[in-house]
């Protein structure tokens, strides 16, 4: 079945919308507070379809995580005990947010820099600094340098890929498609 491919011929000929860049930003910005989709899905195809912009979609998907992680701190931090608990216990979450709470407790602004930097879910600890009542700066400071650096390395090795790695993606995206849908069947059954 080639359902990614013809996922990935969409978001080609949409990254060269105009559009595109409000809705990386929008997607980015959802992201850092509650939505499951990675910027870089978006990112990826934006800078294939106009390397030139490289930087600066870089630059609109770190102000625009930036932006919602700040809105996911004051989330976490004004309305913890009223809405986020309960939805954590609903979805049944209480342990994952339980280690993230100890995260933070032992590594401090570092868990935000690393959260920040790979793909380990950024919402859960902008909400999470709010809720601990990390002081904002530096929580503002470590998601501005590891988002920024994430992606900025996204935009750059793209760039630097141009059409050969898209040739390269194109061959295998359907491949990686299915191992990345059966890891997160194995992930599920393992971690349930």
């Amino acid at each position: 079945m080639k359902i990614f491919s013809k996922m990935y011929e969409w978001t080609l000929r949409f990254a060269e919308h105009k559009f595109a860049p409000r809705m990386l930003a929008l997607l980015t910005f959802a992201e850092s507070i509650f939505f499951p989709i990675p910027p870089d899905v978006l990112l990826a195809p934006m800078v294939l379809a106009k390397p030139q912009k490289a930087w600066s979609y870089a630059t609109l998907t770190t102000i625009a995580s930036i932006l919602g992680g700040s809105v996911g701190y004051l989330l976490g931090y004004y309305m913890f005990e009223p809405w986020i608990q309960p939805a954590i216990t609903a979805m049944g979450k209480q342990e994952a947010f339980d280690a993230v709470v100890l995260w933070f407790q032992q590594w401090g602004v570092w868990v935000v820099f690393i959260a920040g930097f790979s793909p380990i879910p950024y919402k859960l600890f902008t909400v999470s600094a709010g809720f601990l009542q990390m002081a904002f700066l530096p929580f503002l400071i470590a998601s501005a340098i590891g988002r920024g650096m994430r992606f900025f390395l996204v935009a750059g090795v793209i760039r630097w890929g141009g059409a050969a790695m898209e040739q390269k993606i194109r061959q295998w995206v359907d491949i990686l498609g299915w191992l990345i849908v059966g890891l997160i069947i194995v992930a599920y059954f393992v971690l349930r």
